[in-house]
């Protein structure tokens, strides 16, 4: 394992000095959220205000699962972004090997696994003030400023504007305040971590106009270190601005202008040697034999040492940014509601697709650009029995991409070994000629695609009696899509023979398609909700969620004549049905709450990687799984024993599997030198842990330290997950083993605003993969990332 580059103690020293800088006069009051305890005053944990209906209520009278994550709880753990927040709610999952390889799930259900698809919607929605993320890379930046964390559970659509089939994370920032407050926050680490944020608040024009400021960056060094490149590699470096207006002109009007910037510049992704399984195929085609004919030995095959050797360049530049208008203007009998944005993305990277050091694929990089806009209007209210809320909602998005692969010397003899050994000659006298076939043989491929998305929606709860509640809701949604892709292939060996040309062809050929669509789905839901008291709430639900057909944008399978399978090129809507039960409980005058939900999900027309047919055996492209089924128990547990200790215990089980499957991707063990395709019906669904579980408390005391009045507190955090496959083709040689990861942090707030302590994470020193996935060629290697080590490090933090 890598060695911090520095001794902790001097940094630990640095920051402390900062203290008389950051301390500030006043402690701000913290927000109350479902997953972290009250200010100590208070001994009860309380109603929690979500917004996750358009409307102001108590999570715990919301008919749906729905947790709830503050920004206080977010400090004490340590989770500044979106892949982090697993370790507090288990339900989600994010598997990424890098910002535009990601996949966002929630039940095991949202994205599908592999490389990234721009052709494909999303089924976790995420929402950043309302705003709708279109891309999942561009939720990738550093949290600044939040206020809390809605995870809703299920599918989406009569409240929101986007639909979407999975759940949503709804993300609220800090508003302006028409009272000044700001805080600053330095955290430093091992591995060179430092991350600093800042933010402030205040009145610019009397009470009418206010303003907010917040920043936030991160540096870290590498956790792998590549001895070919003799770097650190997988570092984080990253910065975020965001700044808003709110504007009040009257009592009934408020205007709130938004515009964000985030720049990412990591020197990322690389993977590591995990292991080598086995296939279906002669020895001499498996990685034992490719590597050793090239005399290649793996730097380390020990994943943990974190040890890469890849010889490419290795890149994840992204800038995000965005500007968003909300309107609230009060009409006394209802309110209008206008959420108007634009977002863009450039996503810059470098990639080493064989991850070794031989000359396979000498550089691989698909950059794109993004850009949205929506127009969403919402009109709410209600009287007597009923209140409700109704809007419309328009989305357009456009993606580019300018990609280019580039393969190696290497490239014929590992990609294409069975046509290489059998025509290389007895003495090597065709090496020559068969390793220029591939080396320097380019393909740049470009596609465009766009998509408009039309809906209205509308949604009502009925108070039949004053403990009987239903919930209707429904939403017309139309979606529109168009692309195009070409890909033209340069340079290699000249005047290949019909041989040569076939077998390049099968690593790599020229295409060319364009294809669209149109969609239109009515879906819904209907929730039945009883107050058996006013602590605790029954309810039963039906959702009906809709993800729109997509149109494959890397590729697709070729006919025998050489031209593109059309039929392969637009791939089926997702539809998705959720029954759920669920009891929302709280005890002893509020200090224990319980939050229970069972579960079942049926997926017709799964949308799944899934593997070329035809010549080719390195393409894989966007089909349709015939039917997946999900179903799970999630316990949700909040308690606040007495004033001096709190604690929350989240725990799920989720059972999901490919019920019908017969087109699938063959797992590694499973491959021949004929292989096809795979029945993967009766598999369990890749990304799924059977349990995972999260639990974390803090205990604290009053204490008088530094010449003022405070407390002192010792808090642990735990998360554990199950063995669980992060390959779609669920190969026994991509699971992940079950891990368990354990924080600790101790430390001291003053009364007068400022806060320092000293944290822990991964304490035990697990050692877990991330994510692990197939080498392009199938040879058998299997590679994949591993999580961080044990990381040690110091917070320093002031609020006034």
């Amino acid at each position: 394992m890598i060695a911090p580059s520095k001794t902790l103690a001097l940094k630990l020293a640095s920051a402390s000095a900062l203290a008389l800088c950051l301390a500030a006069p006043e402690l701000a009051q913290a927000q109350v959220a479902q997953t972290a305890p009250l200010d100590n005053s208070v001994a009860s944990v309380g109603d929690i205000i979500v917004t996750a209906r358009r409307r102001e209520e108590s999570v715990q009278d919301v008919p749906i699962a729905l947790t709830v994550i503050n920004e206080e709880l977010l400090e004490r753990t340590g989770a500044y972004n979106v892949s982090q927040i697993s370790q507090v709610a288990p339900t989600v999952q994010l598997l990424s090997s890098n910002p535009r390889n990601t996949a966002i799930t929630i039940r095991g259900l949202g994205a599908s696994y592999g490389l990234a698809n721009d052709g494909l919607e999303q089924g976790v929605g995420v929402y950043i003030d309302q705003v709708y993320y279109g891309r999942p890379a561009t939720a990738t930046m550093d949290f600044v400023d939040l206020d809390r964390i809605e995870i809703l559970r299920g599918p989406q659509g009569t409240l929101f504007g986007k639909n979407t089939t999975a759940g949503a994370l709804n993300i609220t920032t800090q508003a302006p305040s028409f009272t000044p407050e700001g805080q600053a926050e330095i955290t430093i680490g091992d591995y060179d971590f430092v991350q600093a944020k800042a933010s402030v608040s205040g009145p610019l024009y009397e009470d009418k106009l206010a303003g907010r400021l917040s920043f936030v960056s991160t540096q870290r060094d590498g956790m792998l270190y590549n001895v070919t490149q003799d770097e650190r590699q997988n570092s984080q470096e990253s910065i975020s601005l965001r700044g808003q207006l709110l504007f009040e002109p009257t009592d009934d009007l408020r205007v709130r202008l938004y515009a964000d910037y985030s720049d990412q510049t990591p020197e990322c992704c690389t993977q590591v040697y995990v292991r080598v399984g086995e296939t279906l195929k002669p020895a001499n085609l498996e990685f034992a034999a490719l590597a050793a004919g090239r005399g290649y030995v793996p730097a380390s095959t020990n994943p943990y040492d974190r040890i890469a050797d890849v010889d490419g360049g290795i890149l994840a530049d992204q800038i995000h940014r965005g500007v968003s208008a909300i309107i609230d203007w009060d009409l006394g009998w209802a309110t209008l509601t206008s959420v108007s944005a634009w977002r863009s993305w450039d996503w810059r990277p470098q990639n080493d697709r064989d991850y070794t050091a031989l000359d396979i694929t000498r550089q691989s990089a698909n950059p794109s650009d993004q850009d949205q806009w929506s127009q969403e209007l919402r009109l709410a209210g209600g009287s007597g029995a009923l209140t409700w809320v109704g809007g419309l909602y328009a989305f357009h998005q456009a993606v580019e991409t300018h990609g280019v692969t580039e393969y190696g010397a290497d490239g014929t003899y590992w990609l294409s070994p069975a046509f290489y050994q059998a025509n290389v000659g007895v003495n090597g006298e065709n090496r020559a000629t068969l390793d220029a076939l591939l080396d320097g043989y380019t393909v740049f491929n470009d596609s465009r695609i766009t998509t408009d998305s039309y809906a209205a929606f509308a949604q009502v709860t009925w108070d039949i009696t004053d403990d009987l509640h239903l919930t209707p809701g429904i939403r017309y949604t139309r979606e529109e899509k168009e692309g195009a892709y070409a890909a033209t292939v340069t340079g290699g060996l000249a005047n290949p023979t019909p041989a040569q040309l076939s077998a390049r062809n099968g690593v790599a050929r020229a295409q060319a398609y364009a294809a669209s669509l149109e969609d239109d789905d009515l879906s819904g839901q209907v929730a039945l909700s009883y107050d058996v008291t006013d602590t605790f709430l029954v309810y039963g639900s039906w959702a009906r969620g809709y993800k729109s057909g997509g149109i494959n944008m890397a590729g697709i399978p070729n006919l025998p004549d050489g031209s593109p399978s059309l039929t392969n090129a637009v791939v089926k809507p997702e539809v998705v049905t959720t029954y759920e039960l669920g009891v929302k409980a709280q005890w002893f005058d509020r200090r224990l709450t319980t939050n229970l939900a069972a579960y079942r999900t049926d997926i017709d027309d799964y949308q799944a990687n899934v593997v070329d047919n035809g010549p080719g055996s390195l393409r894989g492209y966007l089909a349709n799984a015939e039917k997946v089924e999900i179903q799970g128990v999630e316990l949700d547990t909040v308690a606040r024993p007495n004033d001096n200790l709190d604690f929350y215990a989240n725990v799920a089980w989720t059972d999901g599997k490919y019920a019908s499957f017969a087109n699938g991707p063959c797992p590694l063990e499973d491959v021949s030198t004929s292989t096809a395709a795979c029945d993967l019906s009766g598999k369990d669904l890749p990304g799924v842990s059977p349990w995972a579980a999260g639990v974390g408390g803090e205990l604290h005391a009053p204490a008088a330290w530094f010449g003022g009045s405070g407390e002192a507190y010792f808090g642990a955090d735990a998360s554990y997950r199950s063995t669980y496959n992060s390959d779609a083709s669920v190969s026994k040689y991509t699971e992940i083993e079950g891990y368990a990861l354990v924080s600790l942090r101790a430390g001291y707030r003053a009364d007068n605003g400022w806060e320092g302590f000293i944290w822990v994470k991964n304490a035990l020193d697990e050692d877990y993969m991330q994510f692990v996935s197939v080498q392009a060629g199938n040879s058998g290697l299997v590679i994949g990332n591993p999580g961080d080590p044990r990381t040690i490090g110091f917070t320093l933090r002031a609020r006034y």
